[in-house]
């Protein structure tokens, strides 16, 4: 039975979503104070997923928006957004920053009552929240820049750049603008998903998205720059590796769409195989793995850790990365079956009420 949904773009959503996780849980394991001194290619594989996954999920956002704001209108488009973004942020961030309160002395996040607070305006605070807050600011002002001014997408595009730029500058000089600076670095990103988005729905175009040739041919570039991204973060040990992403921003700009492309065509080549349907089905519930992902990643290490005291770093990463991708969706089927959809979602009817 088919549907309106492009399986593409639920296996990138996947593949973006297992790259999330396996930051998180290897980030977590750290903090926890295991050692990777023997597990480096871990921290290198780490550090170079980290160059496009999330670019990766603003692009396939910005994809729909013609088609939304076409189907919904500026209103409903909006609408939709708030209930299925903005909305799950709030209530999720209100649970984890809860249950990391209740457990703060098992737990690496150190936690306080204002970060309640910090969910309205700096969202960083809060752990992996920041990007349903900034796809959701991010969506709201490019379709009103769109709609309401009449901004061309390949302008929307320019100003997305010099956003983007000046995002940089502002990480340089340790300026602290809350959640705007994640609207200024991604408002490209989405931009360039609309961009992109006549080419890859023309029927036309099809051949080449699927190409086996081009998926090899883009391999290539894909790995050397993965790899020269890996050898500058690595020359320029900052937290996180940030060193390329805001300090050589045009360099990372290549990196992230040279990754970003490497991944939609490998998905469109697995939609034409129809193989691996389970990273499809990832894909389709990415949204609510993201949201519940830290609580049941950080309840299992924290089981393993200090009732089985295990602390083996391979074990702790894939058992994390395997719970976290099973069990949010698991709670998203049971919350449906027991009719608390509003655990993820609001309905459309609820909200316009």
């Amino acid at each position: 039975m088919k549907t309106n949904r492009q399986a593409w773009v639920d296996y990138a959503r996947g593949i973006a979503i297992i790259l999330v996780l396996y930051r998180h849980v290897f980030e977590g394991i750290k903090y926890a104070g295991i050692s990777i001194e023997h597990y480096m290619p871990v921290e290198y594989a780490n550090i170079m997923f980290y160059s496009f996954r999330m670019p990766l999920f603003f692009i396939v956002s910005g994809f729909f928006v013609a088609k939304s704001l076409q189907k919904r209108g500026l209103g409903n488009f909006i609408g939709t957004k708030a209930r299925t973004i903005i909305y799950p942020y709030f209530i999720w961030g209100f649970i984890q920053i809860t249950l990391q309160l209740i457990f703060s002395s098992y737990v690496n996040a150190d936690k306080e009552q204002m970060h309640y607070i910090y969910l309205l305006y700096s969202p960083r605070q809060v752990g992996q929240f920041w990007y349903l807050y900034a796809l959701f600011n991010v969506a709201v002002l490019y379709v009103l820049v769109k709609t309401v001014l009449k901004i061309p997408v390949w302008i929307n595009a320019g100003i997305g750049l010099l956003m983007y730029l000046i995002s940089a500058y502002i990480f340089q000089h340790n300026f602290n603008v809350w959640f705007l600076s994640d609207i200024l670095h991604y408002y490209l990103f989405f931009a360039i998903g609309d961009a992109v988005s006549g080419f890859i729905n023309n029927p036309k175009n099809e051949h080449y998205l699927k190409s086996p040739k081009i998926l090899l041919l883009a391999l290539l570039p894909f790995l050397a720059l993965q790899a020269w991204y890996l050898y500058l973060n690595l020359q320029h040990p900052m937290p996180h590796y940030d060193y390329v992403e805001y300090y050589l921003p045009f360099l990372f700009l290549l990196i992230a769409l040279v990754g970003c492309s490497f991944v939609i065509l490998l998905s469109n080549q697995l939609e034409k195989q129809d193989s691996l349907k389970w990273l499809r089905v990832l894909g389709e519930h990415s949204l609510y793995i993201y949201v519940a992902h830290v609580v049941v990643m950080a309840g299992l290490r924290i089981f393993l850790m200090h009732v089985l005291h295990v602390n083996n770093l391979p074990v702790l990463l894939i058992s994390g990365i395997v719970s976290g991708l099973i069990i949010p969706v698991w709670i998203y089927k049971l919350a449906k079956k027991a009719n608390m959809e509003w655990l993820f979602a609001l309905k459309e009817k609820s909200f316009k009420k």
